[in-house]
């Protein structure tokens, strides 16, 4: 066991924010801390690393053990170079590496007994080099800051000109390359891409010592926790395995927990009835039942009713009409800020009822998408490029920035202002359900967190009625319950989404497409973020050389750039896709057909009035049997064609 937290509590003024929480890390495990915000996770991070003193209860720490820390939001500045602060990480390494060169220039200049004394320090020196991995330590800190987003050419600047995002990466590479026993991390995804959190799964993963972690990236948490710490409520509960399991195991020890409580209260009720029977009779014996009854019902240790925090947003989207099925039509669109180009010629189509997520590095355009489209709706003005919304599309914006919000209101303001037709009660009924109560719908927008902010965005977009929602990274500073309430939300709308995010497990669970933007060009993958990650190498290799064309859900469309074939091979390719359409359309009209007929045939077989005719059955049967055999062809002939299609 590496560290173990026994009975800590923690209170605020009258807060009770942890309350006799105990839980233990053992070498080499992957923990996660999880909980809504406000749980108490980063104080009991804090208090962990004796930032914070807890009110009562230990923190035990095994002896001799390093721990390495990375807080949210920290910041590295140095006057040296990205690299020459990574050399830093291990001193002793460095150290090492000078004396073994100062032991090399001395042997080449010795003789006699004193050649050998060099030499057993020599050997000493090498292999305590050797066991601090000193000889793969320059390609390890290539490999850390590569991983972190770093180029080459990036490892020359001094760390005093990065920008805050950098400077908090430079934090993390450095924590890493000390190779502590214990690696605390809290929120370490935030200043990530895509690339950068998938290669720290696999570094944690793989990583030889234990970690302990606050996250809200879900995808990243079932990839490396093995234990998940969960606060709720101010206190501690501890479930073995990665986040899909302890999701699962707490909604069935929950359910577990109110069916004993309700059993509980079935058996109370039970025993007051009896109790208060028994004093009706007002006999001495009766009276003494009654009292012994009493008794023991007082010594029952009451189970309480399991309760969620009133954490729940309450969220539906439901467009007021419905559009037509060609929702969006982008065509050769461009776009660039000086002579610094974001992306060239890309194309794509939108149909009614897609969940499309837009996915791509930092820096490569995916919320410039969102904005252009935003700055070009109803009008159909050409620019670099063609924008063309379709029939009856109205459209709804979730800005990042929160930019449709105006600071200078308050929050009740920025709702009723812009459904002036709400009343009061009306407002007040949507702000609760986004968890705004009493005094708080008078706050002003620019005092909110940007989880508050989010939430009154989120709130607009419902009362907006549209059907083509464009969401730019909704799920940033939500919490995990909240994510989860918006991705219901959005399983459950009607109308059609483009979003931008870097929320693998939101995209998992809420996207039909995928629309990758990489090398200024889209690249569409017809499912989940997990189906992108099977085939995204083979699709970049294949197809990002060629030219682009429009990318649709269409089965032609497998990926966004497009091909070098001809117009002629394009024509006999959707000549030979409309082929098969029809004869897999031929081939479920005789299946529905020959179903539909055995449906007849049985109840023929069960009707009584035919009980009699012999011949009728056999020639019944017969049939019924044949259509069998040819359903069972029809449904491998209709398996093949789905697979050519």
């Amino acid at each position: 066991m590496i560290l173990q937290c026994t009975h800590i509590t923690k209170t605020f003024l009258t807060d009770i924010i942890l309350n006799d929480i105990s839980f233990h890390i053992n070498d080499n495990e992957k923990a996660a801390i999880v909980g809504i915000n406000g749980s108490g996770k980063s104080t009991l991070i804090k208090i962990i690393m004796n930032e914070l003193e807890a009110d009562s209860g230990e923190v035990i720490i095994s002896k001799d053990i390093s721990i390495g820390y990375f807080a949210q939001n920290q910041e590295y500045n140095s006057n040296k170079s990205i690299l020459e602060e990574m050399h830093g990480a291990r001193p002793e390494v460095e150290e090492l590496g000078r004396r073994l060169d100062e032991l090399s220039a001395q042997m080449d200049n010795t003789k006699d007994e004193k050649l050998e004394a060099l030499i057993k320090q020599y050997d000493q020196a090498r292999h305590r080099f050797e066991q601090l991995g000193g000889y793969s330590y320059e390609s390890e800190i290539t490999g850390v800051l590569k991983g972190l987003g770093f180029n080459e050419e990036d490892f020359g600047q001094p760390v005093q000109s990065l920008s805050g995002g950098e400077k908090t990466r430079v934090a993390l590479a450095m924590m890493l390359l000390k190779n502590p026993d214990l690696v605390i991390l809290d929120e370490p995804a935030n200043h990530l891409d895509m690339n950068s959190i998938q290669w720290l799964e696999g570094y944690l993963a793989n990583y030889k010592g234990a970690v302990l972690v606050v996250a809200h990236d879900r995808y990243f948490l079932d990839k490396i926790a093995t234990k998940i710490i969960e606060l709720r409520q101010a206190k501690c509960s501890v479930f073995q395995g990665n986040y899909t399991e302890y999701s699962r195991k707490k909604q069935a020890a929950m359910e577990t927990l109110m069916k004993q409580y309700l059993n509980q209260q079935a058996e109370i009720k039970h025993q007051e009835e009896v109790i208060a029977k028994l004093k009706s009779f007002n006999r001495e014996k009766s009276i003494k039942r009654a009292e012994s009854r009493e008794k023991m019902l007082d010594k029952i240790e009451r189970i309480d009713k399991p309760v969620e925090e009133k954490t729940k947003m309450n969220l539906l989207f439901k467009p007021r009409i419905q559009s037509g099925n060609d929702v969006l039509s982008v065509k050769g669109l461009s776009k660039s800020y000086g002579s610094h180009q974001l992306f060239s010629d890309i194309s794509f189509e939108i149909k009614r009822g897609e969940h499309v997520a837009i996915i791509g590095d930092n820096g490569t355009g995916k919320t410039t998408i969102l904005k252009m489209l935003m700055e070009m709706y109803g009008t159909g003005t050409d620019f670099d490029g063609q924008i063309k919304f379709g029939t009856n599309v109205h459209i709804a914006y979730y800005d990042q920035e929160h930019q449709v919000l105006h600071p200078e209101k308050t929050l009740f303001e920025e709702i009723q202002d812009t459904y002036p037709d709400m009343n009061n009660t009306q407002v007040r009924n949507v702000l609760a359900a986004f968890l705004f109560t009493n005094d708080d719908v008078f706050k002003q927008v620019k005092n909110l967190s940007g989880g508050e902010r989010g939430r009154v965005s989120l709130a607009k977009l419902m009362l907006s009625d549209a059907n083509f929602l464009l969401l730019d990274e909704p799920t940033n500073h939500l919490d995990i319950d909240s994510k989860e309430i918006l991705e219901h939300a959005i399983n459950n709308f009607e109308g059609t989404i483009l979003y931008v995010s870097h929320d693998r497990y939101f995209i998992n669970t809420t996207a039909s497409r995928i629309l990758n933007l990489t090398q200024q060009q889209i690249v569409n993958y017809p499912g989940n973020y997990d189906y992108y990650l099977e085939k995204k190498e083979d699709a970049e290799r294949a197809q990002l050389s060629m030219p682009v064309q429009v990318v649709s859900c269409n089965p032609e469309n497998s990926f966004a750039s497009g091909n070098k074939t001809s117009w002629q091979q394009q024509k006999e390719e959707q000549a030979r896709l409309r082929k098969i359409e029809n004869e897999l359309k031929k081939t479920e009209t005789e299946i529905e057909k020959l179903e539909t007929r055995n449906t007849e045939i049985d109840l023929q077989l069960s009707d009584p009035a035919n009980g009699t005719n012999i011949q009728l059955l056999q020639e019944l049967s017969k049939e019924h049997e044949a259509n069998r055999n040819r359903l069972e062809e029809l449904m491998e002939q209709w398996e093949a064609l789905s697979d050519k299609l």
